[in-house]
């Protein structure tokens, strides 16, 4: 099996997540502007055997998509053309980011390092990751 990529979708920047060799462990592994995530993709892909990709999907508080998601759209299209033989997943990314900001808060960062947006993208894309690894432990176990 090979590791599982979480990816957490923004105008600007992405955070990106990998789970370990096994696919057990959701960890933040970098932040990466949004024109410059396919060839991050592509030359992480390329180095590491990827087993999926999981994509973040922001909903409103009504589960209808969110404004966002029309620009994540194109993106997996692309990704989708790029890498046919690897599945793409989605996951509702609602509260990621406030989460994640908790998280951060709660492993004792300074203020200064949690005012970054990059750590918080990062960290957002591990809790996505996560949140995919747990549903479908879940599932398996039905």
């Amino acid at each position: 099996m090979g590791r599982i990529i979480g990816i957490d979708y923004g105008r600007k920047r992405c955070g990106i997540a990998v789970t370990d060799i096994s696919g057990i462990i959701a960890s933040p592994l970098t932040t990466v502007s949004s024109a410059g995530l396919m060839a991050f993709l592509k030359e992480y892909i390329g180095l590491e055997d990827v087993a999926c990709v999981v994509i973040g999907e922001p909903r409103q508080m009504d589960y209808s998509v969110s404004e966002s998601e029309q620009f994540i759209l194109p993106f997996i299209k692309h990704l989708r053309k790029t890498f046919p033989d690897i599945p793409i997943e989605r996951v509702d990314e609602r509260f990621t980011s406030k989460l994640a900001s908790q998280a951060i808060l709660d492993s004792g960062v300074s203020k200064k390092n949690r005012k970054d947006k990059a750590l918080v993208d990062k960290v957002s894309a591990a809790i996505i990751l996560q949140t995919y690894l747990e549903m479908k432990h879940t599932q398996e176990e039905k």
